[in-house]
Formats: C-alpha cells, sequence, structure tokens
C-alpha cells in the first residue's frame, strides 16, 4: 500500500472512532466521492444496515444534472439523500465525511443534506 493510501485509511479510521464515540446511537451520513460521482449513505451501524442512499448516478438526478462531479450534483444528492432519509423516519444524524476534508463537493452535499431537513 502507498504512503498516501496509509493516511488516507489512518484518517478514515481516526474520524470513523471518534464518530462512534460522539454519535450516541444516530445512524451515520457516510460520503463517497469519485472522480466522476459522489454517493451518500444513512447507514445504522448497530444493525449493520443501510436505511437510505443517494448518488450522482440515481436516474431521479441524471437528468437534472450535467455532470457526477461538480457541487451542484453533490447538492442535489444531499436533498435526494435527506428526502429519502427522512421518509424512512431519520431526522438526526452525525455526518461522515470519510477522509475528505469538509470542502466543495462534500461540503456541498452536507449543507443540502441540513437543508433537506437533517440535523447534524
Amino acid at each position: 500500500m502507498s504512503a498516501t493510501q496509509e493516511l488516507r485509511n489512518r484518517r478514515r479510521s481516526r474520524l470513523r472512532y471518534q464518530l462512534r464515540v460522539k454519535s450516541n446511537g444516530r445512524p451515520r451520513l457516510s460520503v463517497f466521492r469519485s472522480g466522476k460521482n459522489i454517493y451518500a449513505q444513512v447507514i445504522d451501524d448497530s444493525a449493520g444496515r443501510t436505511l437510505a442512499s443517494a448518488s450522482s448516478l440515481d436516474k431521479d438526478l441524471r437528468a437534472g444534472i450535467k455532470t457526477g462531479a461538480d457541487k451542484a450534483a453533490a447538492a442535489a444528492v444531499g436533498k435526494l439523500v435527506a428526502e429519502r432519509a427522512l421518509a424512512a423516519g431519520v431526522t438526526q444524524v452525525v455526518f461522515d465525511r470519510g477522509a475528505y476534508l469538509y470542502h466543495g463537493r462534500v461540503k456541498a452535499l452536507a449543507e443540502a443534506a441540513r437543508e433537506g431537513g437533517l440535523a447534524f
């Protein structure tokens, strides 16, 4: 494993440990971004299942976005995942940014999820 991947894995595990300690049983809103798309899912770690998910590949969003790799697509995914989480009965989550900085697409997704009704 390269040094960059090792640092990313250490940062991700450090963040997930802190989220587990401070979550108080709330589900986790996890974000993954690739070069072409962005994905978000609300995960219940105690039950080990996904409660809601959305990505820039969803058929609902494909027509409305130009590309899956910009802030507009991330905001659309954030609103959609918030909508689906509220439909599943989830109102409070902890935000898991993974190894990514809270900036750009990750920040746009988080802010859109907050506007959509999720509290974190």
